[in-house]
């Protein structure tokens, strides 16, 4: 008999999935789509089917990536695959504990999207390391704030792709606070950041597919809380990128 994926699993899996999607609104048609990227897109085909069967969301998918792979209006076909992903995703969480569930913020919801990260970060005890290659002021003024008095704030940019805004606000925020409300900054190596994570009290990882400073601004986004083995690998790995990574004052 057919093994089955439960509904968390596939939850677990789509956000996954969201969180390392290619750039398909890059592709403009003139170059073959890499193998990878075939791959990724059988797999939310696939994902989409378990969670859902024969249905509307199944059918929207479908004709996405066929009209894709066709070049038939590539950048509308990308939209609609990332927007029917994270719709079901949305769909999968109603039904799930809320200790298994992410979040699913909508085109242009800021206020979810704050209300999302804000639980996230209230829970942290001793640490808080925020890790983003385009972290800009957003990551003190509207994250750092969020915080709980007296919880080490980690922020990790990547020393190519960091806004000068970062600068400036952090080094406000330290002028302010200084050790009430403790926040470092630094640079990792020029290009080897790739992930965008909040990671609570080195146990607890949350994957961030979009960058602070535009998270569901144009598109939807999501904020999928990774799975133990997951987030062990991810805090030792982050934490060692900490280690030797530069102060950014």
């Amino acid at each position: 008999m057919k093994p089955t994926l439960s509904p968390q699993a596939i939850y677990h899996q789509l956000g996954m999935l969201l969180a390392n999607a290619p750039d398909l609104e890059g592709y403009d048609g003139e170059w073959n789509l890499p193998a990878a990227t075939i791959q990724w897109l059988s797999k939310a085909t696939a994902l989409v089917k378990a969670a859902t069967g024969v249905s509307a969301e199944s059918l929207r998918i479908d004709n996405a990536v066929q009209n894709l792979v066709a070049s038939i209006r590539p950048e509308t076909q990308s939209k609609q695959i990332i927007l029917v992903l994270n719709q079901v995703l949305a769909m999968l969480e109603i039904d799930l504990p809320v200790s298994t569930q992410g979040a699913f913020v909508t085109t242009g919801a800021s206020l979810d999207a704050y209300a999302a990260i804000s639980k996230i970060v209230r829970e942290a005890t001793s640490s808080v390391l925020i890790v983003d290659p385009y972290m800009d002021a957003t990551a003190v003024i509207e994250v750092a704030e969020l915080v709980p008095p007296g919880v080490r704030v980690q922020l990790l940019s990547d020393a190519a792709a960091v806004k000068p805004t970062l600068k400036t606000a952090a080094s406000k925020w330290i002028q302010q606070y200084g050790s009430t409300r403790p926040l470092e900054a630094r640079l990792a190596a020029a290009r080897s950041l790739h992930d965008r994570l909040i990671i609570i009290d080195a146990t607890a990882a949350w994957i961030l597919t979009q960058s602070l400073k535009d998270f569901a601004q144009r598109s939807p986004a999501t904020i999928q809380r990774a799975d133990t083995e997951l987030a062990t690998m991810k805090v030792q790995a982050f934490g060692a990128i900490w280690a030797g990574a530069t102060a950014l004052f």
